[in-house]
């Protein structure tokens, strides 16, 4: 399970180094293998291949919306490992639909890991939290 964020940059060839506390788990689960892809709030979802391959036989399975998620989530899902550095190429097609430059935060989100522009991350936070649904669900949670 992935938790919690980290605040990274990316080098000048669109790079980003694995966090130290989530490279072992990593290499466990994965043998360094990550699949990357679009997420429709325009960041990145970032999976070990074995989450990966689970997520991606839901969607292939998917018959509402099927062929619109096949082809945002298959279609542009990108398969990298881990370098002798602990770094990821980010495709500069992944990194242009995200938005990402050079400050990002990886976000552990359960079995995966979310990629965000720093400045996109706290505007769609704001956003999401100005709405009443969000104010009602944190008062379920007796936050």
């Amino acid at each position: 399970m992935f938790q919690g964020g980290s605040a990274l940059t990316l080098d000048g060839k669109g790079r980003m180094t694995v966090p130290a506390r989530h490279r072992d788990v990593l290499t466990a689960l994965a043998q360094d293998k990550l699949t990357i892809t679009k997420h429709p709030n325009h960041c990145l979802l970032i999976f070990p291949r074995p989450a990966w391959e689970h997520f991606r036989e839901e969607i292939m399975g998917m018959k509402t919306n099927g062929d619109l998620f096949r082809r945002l989530f298959v279609g542009s899902a990108v398969d990298v490992e881990i370098d002798s550095g602990s770094r990821v190429l980010i495709s500069p097609e992944l990194r242009a639909w995200a938005g990402l430059d050079k400050d990002v935060m990886l976000l552990g989100t359960g079995h995966r890991f979310e990629l965000w522009d720093v400045q996109r991350l706290a505007a769609y936070e704001e956003e999401q939290l100005s709405k009443g649904d969000v104010a009602q669900a944190f008062m379920d949670l007796g936050l």
